[in-house]
Parts: structure tokens; C-alpha cells; sequence
């Protein structure tokens, strides 16, 4: 990996590929989508909390994809840019960790009742596959709020 400070601290174009933290987007839309799909492919009971961690997937999903635009781009040479990343994948942490959680309660919830039905046992499995990979966001955003940090410090 090269490194990841260059000029004012973030990588333009083609660098993004290549550099620490910047390389994690790549995992950060494959997890991220397959929270997405997971939840919104299972039974939808009760529907508030399984709407919040809907919104933060595709929340977090569309927004990375902005900014790994952004950084594709070149747009992002300004001196504040650094702090925007991470306070970016830092609010990203805590929604994915807010929703993780949620999502890890209705799953227990609903695995009380998953022997009664095969259907529900399916639901209840993919929603395991769910929290998994909720989880798995979770720490990407996690390390990748780090790494900018220390980037933005060393910048």
C-alpha cells in the first residue's frame, strides 16, 4: 500500500484504489449493500426499527458513494476536507453501530419464535446474515474513521 498522505492528505483519481484508509470504500459498498438486501428482503416486523437500519444502509450506501465520487474526482484539495472524512465515516459508525444493535434485538426476538415456522426460520436466519455483516460495516467505517484520523492529524 502506498502511503496515504499526499499534498494536504487525501489521494485524487485513481489513487484512491491504492492508499489507507481510502481502499476500504471498496468493502465498505460491498457490506453496506449487503446489509441493504438482507433487510429489506426479510419480513419486515416490527417495522420502526427495521425502518432505521434500512435508512442508515441506504443512507450510509448513497452517501459513501458521493464521496468515493468525490475523491475520484479531485474534489476534494481543500484543507477541510480531511476533518469532512472523518467526521463523515464517524457519524457513519455510530448510525451502523445504533443500527447493528437494533438489528442484533429484533433478531434475538424474532429467534425466540423461529422453531414454530420454517418461513420464520428463513426470516430469522437472513436476519442473522444481517447482523453479520451490520457488524462487519460497522468495523470497515470503524477503522476507516481511525486511519483518517490520523491522517487529518498528520496532514
Amino acid at each position: 500500500m502506498a502511503s496515504s498522505v499526499s499534498g494536504n492528505g487525501l489521494p485524487t483519481g485513481c489513487n484512491v484504489f491504492t492508499t489507507l484508509p481510502d481502499i476500504l470504500f471498496i468493502p465498505e459498498f460491498i457490506f453496506g449493500g449487503l446489509v441493504w438486501t438482507l433487510v429489506a428482503s426479510t419480513y419486515v416486523e416490527p417495522a420502526n426499527p427495521q425502518g432505521w437500519v434500512m435508512f442508515v444502509s441506504v443512507f450510509c450506501f448513497v452517501f459513501t458513494t458521493l464521496w468515493f465520487f468525490i475523491f475520484l474526482c479531485g474534489a476534494n484539495q481543500g484543507s477541510i476536507w480531511p476533518g469532512l472524512d472523518v467526521a463523515y465515516h464517524f457519524i457513519a459508525v455510530v448510525f451502523y453501530l445504533s443500527a447493528s444493535v437494533v438489528l442484533a434485538y429484533i433478531t434475538i426476538i424474532l429467534g425466540m419464535g423461529a422453531s414454530a415456522s420454517p418461513i420464520i426460520f428463513k426470516v430469522y436466519q437472513e436476519d442473522i446474515s444481517a447482523v453479520v455483516m451490520a457488524h462487519v460495516v460497522t468495523l470497515l467505517y470503524f477503522i476507516h474513521a481511525i486511519l483518517s484520523a490520523l491522517r487529518w492529524k498528520s496532514s
